[in-house]
């Protein structure tokens, strides 16, 4: 009786240690369950979210279809590919973007919406290795004389910003006190509408505007303003380890073996440090 007893310990031992690791090995990359080691912690199982701000052409956008594309859309796709998830886009107002609100709150997973890295910003997010080498431009009604900030001030020229962005922050570091838009093509509109007779926005959503005959036929970028800006893409603070070694992998991978450059000749017309 003492033998069988102690069989009977030993089978309930290995039975509880069974239970205490049993599926762990099992999990997708994806699971919010406890089993999620093999995967970062995701919003909503099986899918990578991510928050943009749009119209940013060509960075995000609705095409035709009303899909939503652009060169952010195809560089977080590279980390969802990997992962084996489906990314999905969630359109949020840039403010609640930059702050990392809509991180924090789990709106989403990641931010891609054209976002400079700043210090300001790290302080509440965490962001990836830099995506994309970013400057500031000008545009302009044709016939204003004006090739520069100096020259907007000096001829008293209206100027327009994007509300919560690096290019107003420039503006009102050179001493202007930009009116703010809530978005860029609410910026474009006051350009277009006579609100404004100078706009500064990112020097590749100026070119994208500028290949629309309509506005090429009425306005010209008159400077580009090199900030030595970087985007990146945003992970909540505190980032989940997997997901944010996932992106910058890919990242840093899609520029060694040419896929970055495909991409963004797909999106800006040039190789990068072509813009200009």
């Amino acid at each position: 009786m003492a033998m069988g007893a102690a069989v009977f310990a030993a089978v309930l031992a290995l039975s509880a240690c069974g239970s205490e690791t049993g599926g762990t090995n099992t999990a997708q990359p994806g699971s919010t369950g406890t089993a999620a080691a093999a995967g970062p912690k995701l919003v909503a199982d099986g899918k990578l979210t991510t928050c943009t701000n749009i119209p940013y052409e060509p960075f995000q956008f609705k095409d035709s279809s009303g899909k939503i594309v652009g060169f952010d859309v195809d560089i977080v796709d590279l980390a969802a590919k990997k992962l084996g998830l489906t990314q999905e886009i969630v359109d949020i107002d840039f403010a609640v973007i930059k702050s990392g609100a809509a991180m924090a709150s789990g709106k989403c997973d990641v931010a891609a919406a054209g976002m400079t890295i700043t210090p300001e910003r790290q302080q509440n997010i965490d962001f990836s290795v830099p995506y994309f080498d970013a400057t500031q431009a000008l545009l302009a009604k044709k016939g204003t004389g004006a090739t520069s900030l100096e020259d907007v001030k000096s001829k008293g020229l209206k100027l327009g910003a994007q509300a919560s962005t690096t290019g107003l922050e420039y503006a009102k570091k050179n001493g202007f006190n930009p009116k703010e838009y809530a978005d860029s093509a609410k910026e474009l509109l006051a350009l277009q509408s006579g609100q404004e007779d100078v706009i500064i926005q990112d020097l590749p959503v100026v070119l994208t505007w500028l290949k629309k005959p309509e506005i090429a036929e009425k306005f010209e970028l008159i400077a580009s303003l090199d900030t030595g800006e970087q985007y990146g893409i945003g992970l909540k603070k505190g980032a989940d380890p997997i997901l944010l070694k996932t992106i910058n992998e890919s990242i840093e991978a899609a520029k060694k073996d040419g896929t970055y450059e495909q991409i963004f000749v797909k999106w800006f017309g040039k190789k990068p440090g072509e813009l200009g």
